[in-house]
């Protein structure tokens, strides 16, 4: 196999963590937000306003690395 098809194979593994990575930010983010505005009982999590601001940020991260997954130039 040719280094090129390596590196090709190598780059789509990296972009299907990257995608499996940045979905597992939203849904957890996602989790969080509700959990902190009280939507989402059933943890010591549930009510606190700080989780909701972090899963803000977890879901800004989430979309950040997907879309620049999206954008990224093959080598």
């Amino acid at each position: 196999m040719a280094a090129s098809a390596l590196v090709a194979i190598g780059e789509t593994n990296v972009k299907i963590i990257a995608y499996i990575v940045g979905a597992a930010l939203l849904l957890l983010g996602g989790g969080w937000i509700l959990q902190g505005l009280n939507v989402m009982p059933g943890s010591v999590m549930t009510g606190h306003i700080q989780w909701s601001v972090y899963g803000a940020v977890l879901v800004v991260a989430g979309l950040v690395l997907i879309v620049w997954t999206r954008r990224r130039r093959p080598l």
